[in-house]
């Protein structure tokens, strides 16, 4: 049996959009295996990520998230964890279509 899903919305803040941040994002998201989506934020200095699936490998994107690309600079991650919804087909940029029953 596979691990159990966990979901987590992270807004991170700092130097985060213009620098090729959702891609990053995106990329490693969809490496883990994760489903959900990569946003900017209204504000011009925050994303929103917001994923599910295994838990270890929704720490492992927090740690990316963390890190983020050359050009980018992070200075805070705030997570929230949430349950999985499975609501979420892949993963994108912007908001993703739901999932169709």
């Amino acid at each position: 049996m596979g691990e159990p899903l966990a979901a987590v919305r992270a807004v991170v803040r700092g130097r985060v959009q213009g620098i090729g941040f959702r891609d990053y994002v995106l990329n490693r998201a969809r490496f883990l295996g994760l489903s959900g989506y990569v946003r900017n934020l209204p504000d011009g200095r925050s994303v929103e990520v917001v994923a599910e699936g295994a838990r270890p490998d929704l720490e492992q994107l927090l740690d990316y998230l963390r890190e983020g690309p050359r050009m980018s600079r992070v200075d805070a991650v705030d997570a929230e964890w949430r349950e999985a919804t499975g609501a979420y087909d892949g993963f994108g940029v912007g908001l993703t279509r739901p999932r169709r029953s």
